[in-house]
């Protein structure tokens, strides 16, 4: 196998959104907001294109709205850590010669202020399909097309790895091989198993 792509969040990154507001409403009471706005649905919008603004036309409480218009300019606060076992996956790929892309269903908005927090994001792959610069997102096909194309690789020398199942039945409809991700210590065994590690 030629290639590696990588999802980004919950695999390279853990992602907690509720941390945009646990300071000031404690965790558990963040999770109740982000229930209570219909957060998931909201940012998937935004993964797909849509910006914050244009999402958030949907919550009706203005108390509410006005917490998560504050969302992206506390977004660095989801995004605190690296998941460290996967990075020592990535870089053992990248000494091996493998070459490393990325497709992350992430917002056009916050996908900056990611790297900034972890510029590395910027700096170990070849190619990376940001699913709100295209306006298209997993597990859609067309996406896993468009890396493949922009990357001039063929979607059989490709495994993909991603911590959502829904998302590797869509690479894998892509032509692409497929790990479900779960945790680092399974996606190094999974990689030896497939002889790229």
């Amino acid at each position: 196998m030629k290639h590696v792509v990588f999802d980004i969040g919950a695999v390279l990154v853990d992602w907690q959104p509720e941390l945009a507001w646990a300071d000031e409403l404690g965790l558990d009471g963040a999770r109740d907001f982000i229930d209570r706005i219909g957060f998931d649905k909201i940012n998937l919008a935004c993964d797909a294109g849509a910006s914050f603004a244009q999402a958030s036309e949907e919550i009706a409480n203005p108390e509410d709205a006005a917490r998560f218009a504050h969302y992206v300019s506390r977004y660095h606060l989801t995004v605190p850590r690296k998941i460290a076992g996967t990075w020592e996956c990535l870089y053992a790929l990248k000494a091996r010669g493998i070459t490393l892309h990325a497709i992350t269903n992430w917002s056009a908005e916050t996908w900056p202020i990611g790297l900034n927090v972890h510029p590395e994001l910027g700096q170990v792959f070849d190619t990376t399909i940001v699913s709100g610069q295209v306006g298209m997102i997993k597990p859609g096909v067309a996406i896993f097309e468009l890396l493949c194309d922009r990357a001039g690789v063929a979607a059989e020398n490709c495994i993909f790895i991603d911590d959502g199942l829904h998302n590797c039945l869509g690479a894998k409809a892509a032509g692409m091989h497929i790990i479900h991700f779960t945790d680092p210590d399974a996606l190094r065994a999974s990689l030896e198993a497939k002889g790229v590690l």
